[in-house]
């Protein structure tokens, strides 16, 4: 793993390959219609963090032993998530999300997290794969950060050393929140969907007052730290049904 955090600090992103099994992956996209169903006229932007710590679903997949134990080589033993939701692209979709930085105006002191890309859906080509530019991260780190999202004006230069990541369902990128990554549009008749996860070490303090969805996944929070919101029970027939649910009352 050691490796990992190298390539991670000197390129801005590392994948880890085949991290969640089939069924749980499965099960996933199952919560991404059951969202669907309940929230038709909802923006998949507003299918994020404000749901997130209400759902016993949401919270057992990020809490997946399998994730933790990557973001500990990352950011260390002392975890907590912060924010995620499902980016979802429609099939058949032109639009073009553009370059951007995830930026660190998100309200954390210091601003320190990682983003998990949690690939549900199978990506057939051609499908506007997912872009990085590596090191661009380290470009930025000096300057002031931008507001998240930030589509940044102009991409990278056409002669840049841009890579294409291929994503299996269960597969996980790692990136940093100053990497400039983009994702092309969908010419496929299958919808394109990943689950965003962005955790941080319980050493840095959310500055925003009732913030949503502070949960503590492992290690210890700081004394005097984060208020963090305690895990939520399953209740039959007001949420979606999951393996192990019956842990969860």
């Amino acid at each position: 793993m050691n490796g990992s955090s190298e390539a991670f600090e000197r390129d801005g992103y590392v994948i880890f390959r085949g991290v969640l099994d089939a069924a749980l992956v499965a099960e996933a996209a199952a919560h991404v219609g059951w969202l669907t169903a309940r929230r038709a006229a909802q923006a998949w932007e507003d299918s994020g963090h404000g749901l997130v710590a209400a759902d016993p679903f949401w919270v057992r997949l990020a809490s997946d032993e399998r994730l933790l134990d990557v973001v500990e080589t990352l950011i260390g033993p002392d975890i907590a998530l912060f924010a995620s939701h499902y980016r979802c692209t429609p099939p058949f979709d032109a639009r073009n999300g553009g370059w951007r930085r995830d930026g660190l105006a998100w309200p954390l002191d210091p601003p320190r997290f990682v983003t998990f890309r949690v690939a549900i859906d199978a990506r057939p080509r051609p499908d506007g794969s997912w872009r990085v530019l590596p090191g661009s991260h380290r470009l930025a780190e000096g300057g002031a950060a931008p507001p998240e999202p930030a589509v940044v004006e102009s991409g990278p230069d056409p002669a840049a050393a841009v890579l294409k990541l291929e994503l299996a369902p269960g597969d996980v990128a790692a990136y940093h929140p100053l990497l400039l990554h983009a994702a092309g549009a969908n010419p496929t008749p299958r919808r394109r969907c990943d689950l965003n996860l962005r955790y941080t070490p319980t050493s840095a303090r959310i500055t925003s007052p009732a913030w949503p969805c502070a949960l503590l996944l492992r290690g210890r929070p700081l004394a005097g730290g984060n208020p963090y919101r305690p895990r939520p029970r399953y209740l039959p027939g007001r949420h979606m049904p999951f393996r192990g649910c019956e842990d969860w009352v």
